[in-house]
């Protein structure tokens, strides 16, 4: 499809001569129909591929087509590819991570101690105690009510009133894992509950405890229904972690503001910045597809 818009464009551009002839309403109209005709020839065209093939060709055709999009900026390519190392955080002489590496490091902890609280802040809301119904609620509504970036200034500016100094590094892993994780403990609780009330009655008439029925027999079937919707969280996660930028750390934001303010090449940076955001965007929708299909197959019960 890309091709053959380009294409079109060329075709336009040959008679390009002969806009003071026809006037350029007729040329305008005769480019509008080029460019039609060719996205309604590539659909045929590629339609008949098979299934897989059409979707490579597709995802090949609209990144050509992006790419182009982004060329027509008139980028300077020497600039990118000289300061693409401090963006990606490596190969440098330093004694921290910096740029995306340094944003990898944060979404990784963050993940981890998301995941953590999300489980204890489900299992409060879904025990009979009073007060661990409160925390888990005041909490879960707190960080899921207010914004990200206002959490992190409350945290990085709020607890030094109180005598706690924190790094922005620190601050940022707090504020991500405390907001994900409020949104990750509804993710939680509704897989816990989709789970059938018989199942937890058949294993506590096999004699089992009631954590033992949760960690045996309710959290491994759950588990199938919280991981996709868990999958887009930590994605969604990886994209905010920008707003950490706003604390002075080196990570991938910070840096492409940085290098693209030092030379006012702001659209050179942020565009390299999108690509790699998006690409390890990309590098987590894999992983976690294979962890579905992993926890996808079903649970052996005689191993329960």
């Amino acid at each position: 499809m890309a091709y053959l818009v380009l294409l079109s464009f060329d075709f336009a551009g040959l008679f390009k001569d002969t806009e003071i002839a026809l006037g350029p309403d007729m040329m305008g109209g005769l480019l509008r129909v080029a460019i039609a005709a060719a996205v309604v020839g590539n659909f045929i065209i590629v339609n008949k591929f098979p299934h897989r093939t059409q979707l490579i060709v597709t995802w090949v055709q609209l990144f050509g087509l992006f790419m182009y999009f982004f060329y027509s900026f008139d980028l300077s390519y020497e600039y990118i590819w000289e300061r693409l190392p401090h963006l990606l955080g490596l190969g440098l002489k330093s004694d921290f991570l910096m740029g995306a590496a340094l944003t990898v490091f944060i979404c990784a902890v963050a993940i981890a101690a998301s995941t953590i609280l999300a489980l204890l802040a489900a299992l409060a809301r879904l025990s009979s105690s009073g007060m661990a119904l409160g925390i888990s609620t005041f909490y879960i509504s707190f960080f899921r009510g207010t914004p990200l970036l206002l959490q992190i200034l409350l945290i990085y500016l709020g607890l030094p009133q109180i005598g706690v100094i924190i790094n922005p590094i620190p601050a940022a892993i707090i504020a991500l894992s405390l907001c994900y994780g409020a949104y990750m403990a509804e993710i939680f609780r509704a897989g816990i509950q989709a789970i059938p009330a018989g199942q937890r009655e058949a294993a506590k008439a096999l004699g089992l405890k009631d954590g033992q029925v949760m960690r045996l027999v309710v959290l491994p079937q759950a588990i199938r229904l919280i991981i996709p919707p868990t999958g887009n969280q930590f994605i969604a996660m990886l994209k905010d972690s920008s707003l950490v930028s706003v604390l002075g750390a080196w990570e991938l934001m910070y840096m492409a503001r940085t290098h693209g303010r030092a030379e006012f090449k702001y659209m050179e940076m942020l565009i390299s910045a999108a690509l790699i955001y998006w690409a390890l965007s990309v590098t987590f929708e894999i992983v976690q597809s294979r962890i579905e299909k992993r926890y996808g197959k079903g649970i052996d019960i005689s191993r329960v």
